[in-house]
């Protein structure tokens, strides 16, 4: 009898554990209000953000709030859906409420940032009429991604002033967040969205795999990743699926035109301003290519190109790969949740020399907000002190975090300066405003060649991977002859040039046939040269 009573309740917990576990939708249900977000952060940053917001606007309004957090992937997914439930939601408006025929003028129109002048006029009274409205996609926040991304949704008009900048002037200046830093934008003019916490990109690398390879010290700049010594060892994510390694690919190709712009220009002497503008203009074109370059010697390297970001560090600390490229905080993050188990320091991340630029990661407040009061507040949370410390501080400390040391960099500059807060931060030695040689971003050199840069290195490295791998065998198994390395590295069918005229075309063409043609035209040039590198590299090494 005792064993059966034993069973009976067993089987009691085992149905009605996993609902007493099941506090979003349950907690929504009591809380007085609900705030909807939607994110790609992960589960320690929503468990600790949604714990202490939700205290702090208690403690100031006597209300309780649950956040439902909408997850549906990373930034790419969250901008389709997002165009997807506003481009319904506005058709409903206009066909509906304001009683007017929907057509492609009005689709093409409405969410358009930058309608020339010759568009039509319905599409010109249909942007209007967007902009003057309060349809909504049902969520209150676009919380997390890169600036990329926010400042796209901006531009359609889908996210609205939320008056955080009229709200704490005190704020948005150049000691506590400035507008920009070192080339990068930290938060909007019109208060669209603001920055909260940076990012930066660089090497995860797995000690024990350098190891095995006989490498004693860990890369320390993006070239080291080029090193024959890797080849199979590196792991990168595809830059057409993920936003944040396309950026840390643009950060490689910046510092590229960096160097050789200041090679070429430091002690030269120009007869005019033109002729310094034009040398400056070759010297940007070349470091596109340089860039390139070792990119593609990167990719040659590498075991893979997955399609999440996150995979990256996952796989570096199982030992799967050596070292692989990405954003800082999934390599601090993947570093504590081998320590948390109890392993050994085998992840380590590192900071390229020079060769990453440090942005943020904002927040915004979305057209039609159904709770508009507890996003605007949750945006004011956020940039306070009280938020900010919840990004380095150790778990436990006072105003840390409860359990997970979240291990990234607050955007305020305030925050680094607080009397003795070096020793309750997680990563005390990371001062993103300290004095340093860094990388200056020049948003106007690649920041309109985003997709561009992306698609050409899918189409170089990714659609042609089986060729490209045999021909770098072949290289490093030859020594690397000069003959077959320059058929190997031609990029004049990618060159500057080429990316803001015929592939930039292409890619914004209304017909989607015309990118697949020149990603097919494209694949087979690049088949073709890799199989005469590979050619020429055997014939050379007989």
């Amino acid at each position: 009898m005792l064993k059966q009573g034993i069973i009976i309740f067993l089987l009691v917990v085992t149905l009605v554990l996993p609902f007493a576990l099941r506090p979003a939708k349950d907690a929504g249900a009591k809380a007085d209000e609900t705030l909807v977000i939607i994110t790609p952060h992960n589960e320690a940053i929503r468990h600790e953000f949604g714990l202490a917001f939700a205290k702090w606007y208690r403690a100031r309004t006597g209300k309780t709030i649950a956040l439902d957090w909408r997850l549906i992937g990373g930034t790419t997914e969250i901008a389709r859906f997002l165009e997807g439930e506003y481009t319904a939601a506005f058709q409903y408006h206009w066909t509906k409420t304001l009683g007017k025929s929907w057509s492609n003028d009005v689709l093409n129109g409405f969410a358009n940032g930058a309608l020339p002048a010759d568009a039509t006029a319905e599409a010109t009274e249909a942007r209007a009429a967007f902009l003057a409205s309060e349809v909504s996609c049902g969520i209150d926040l676009f919380y997390g991604g890169g600036s990329y991304d926010f400042i796209r949704q901006a531009q359609a008009g889908r996210l609205v002033d939320s008056g955080i900048l009229r709200m704490h002037p005190e704020w948005f200046t150049e000691e506590v967040i400035p507008q920009s830093f070192a080339g990068e934008e930290y938060w909007d003019k019109n208060g669209l969205w603001v920055g909260t916490v940076l990012s930066s990109f660089g090497i995860i690398a797995n000690k024990d795999s350098l190891a095995r390879l006989g490498v004693t010290k860990p890369p320390t700049t993006w070239t080291d990743l080029a090193d024959p010594l890797y080849v199979g060892e590196v792991a990168l994510a595809d830059p057409t699926k993920s936003g944040s390694i396309a950026k840390a690919f643009e950060n490689v190709i910046q510092q590229q035109m960096q160097r050789v712009v200041f090679e070429r220009m430091a002690t030269a002497r120009y007869a005019s301003e033109e002729a310094m503008k034009a040398a400056e203009a070759e010297a940007v074109a070349e470091g596109w290519l340089e860039g390139l370059r070792l990119l593609q010697k990167i990719g040659a390297n590498a075991r893979y190109f997955t399609d999440s970001a996150q995979k990256v560090p996952i796989d570096v600390a199982a030992g799967d790969c050596a070292v692989g490229m990405g954003i800082d905080f999934f390599g601090r993050q993947q570093q504590e949740a081998v320590r948390r188990r109890g392993a050994n320091d085998r992840l380590t991340y590192v900071a390229p020399e020079g060769g990453a630029v440090a942005s943020v990661d904002p927040v915004g407040l979305l057209r039609g907000a159904p709770n508009r009061e507890a996003a605007v507040a949750f945006i004011e949370y956020s940039l306070t002190m009280e938020g900010q410390k919840l990004w380095n501080l150790k778990p436990g400390v006072p105003d840390g975090p409860e359990y997970f040391a979240l291990r990234r960099l607050p955007v305020r500059k305030d925050f680094y300066t607080i009397e003795g807060i070096a020793e309750v931060r997680s990563d005390p030695e990371e001062l993103p405003y300290a004095p340093q040689e860094r990388l200056i971003y020049h948003p106007e050199r690649t920041g309109k060649l985003f997709r561009e840069m992306s698609f050409v290195i899918r189409v170089m490295c990714l659609d042609t991977k089986p060729e490209l791998k045999r021909a770098w065998g072949a290289l490093i198994e030859a020594g690397m002859p000069a003959d077959a390395l320059a058929v190997f590295s031609d990029l004049s069918a990618v060159d500057y040039d080429e990316a803001k005229g015929a592939i930039r075309t292409a890619l914004r063409s209304k017909n989607k046939v015309d990118e697949i043609k020149l990603a097919n035209e494209l694949g087979n040039k690049f088949r073709a040269q890799y199989l005469k590198a590979e050619e020429m590299a055997k014939k050379s090494g007989k």
